[in-house]
């Protein structure tokens, strides 16, 4: 028996390679969380850094609380089980009429995971539509093997090494992943997708939360770490990952710190340039 999602939703997830909208909060609850976030932004520049952007459920604990909420937990546990991990986490920001876009890319490319069981759930902050440069999914394409990428670094582009896939993907059959305030959709990691400028008088904001099954481990560079969220790690392969207590707790924040040194060796692993952490523009850390 499902937990949130019908049989036909996790019929269609497992098909297509996604699944949206699917209701999470309200749009009180995800304004709220709108204006802590804008106030984190307006701290650090207007935008996150990448730094605070890798793994921000370690820094603050209203996104601590959201990765455990039962709204996406429950749908998650429909598609990969009981036992969840979150592995990574971190916004993809476009301010109103900004050019930053994410190239068309599976996620799976660089992150060092052992097997494609990844399903990310991307929580809609601001209405996100065609105009406002919603991801587009290519249906089916998850169940292709890795496809081969290349590093373009473009400075626009939001994702870590600025990666898109090297053959041609029929963007014909794109679906534009329409979300309200509140509402999230599923992807798989091996599902080819991308995202055009913000166009739109607003900013385009979600946040991107990565579940895996306990099972899955990190097969590139040092230990790596993630968070029980449900059931039981038997498994024992990431090390266990704090709760802060207040934003930019001092415990945290140094795991924090080590954490993001290891992950950035595994994200850049065999690249021939690497970004600077500090700089302005917004990364999603795993994306």
């Amino acid at each position: 028996m499902t937990r949130k999602l019908t049989g036909s939703q996790v019929e269609a997830f497992r098909r297509d390679g996604y699944l949206f909208p699917v209701p999470a909060f309200s749009a009180d609850h995800v304004g709220a969380c709108r204006q802590r976030l804008d106030a984190i932004m307006a701290a650090e520049g207007g935008v996150l850094t990448r730094r605070t952007n890798q793994k921000p459920h370690l820094l603050f604990p209203w996104l601590a609380d959201m990765i455990r909420d039962p709204a996406i937990v429950d749908a998650v546990e429909d598609i990969l089980g009981p036992d969840l991990l979150v592995w990574g986490s971190g916004f993809f920001h476009k301010p109103a009429h900004d050019p930053a876009f994410v190239s068309w890319h599976q996620d799976s490319t660089y992150w060092g995971l052992s097997s494609p069981d990844v399903v990310t759930a991307w929580v809609a902050f601001t209405p996100s539509t065609p105009l406002s440069g919603c991801m587009q999914v290519a249906p089916g394409t998850h169940l292709a093997d890795q496809m081969a990428h290349r590093d373009t670094f473009a400075a626009a582009n939001l994702l870590t090494r600025g990666q898109e896939i090297a053959v041609d993907i029929d963007r014909s059959q794109a679906v534009d992943v329409v979300l309200q305030p509140g509402e999230m959709s599923l992807h798989h990691v091996r599902l080819a997708h991308g995202s055009e400028p913000n166009r739109a008088d607003h900013p385009r904001t979600g946040y991107a939360i990565r579940y895996i099954p306990t099972h899955v481990r990190q097969v590139v560079g040092e230990r790596d770490s993630a968070t029980l969220v449900r059931g039981v790690d038997r498994y024992g392969h990431f090390e266990a990952e704090p709760w802060p207590r207040v934003d930019f707790d001092p415990e945290a924040l140094a795991f924090h710190s080590r954490m993001v040194e290891r992950t950035t060796g595994i994200l850049y692993a065999g690249a021939s340039q690497r970004r600077n952490l500090g700089d302005d523009k917004s990364l999603a850390g795993r994306g």
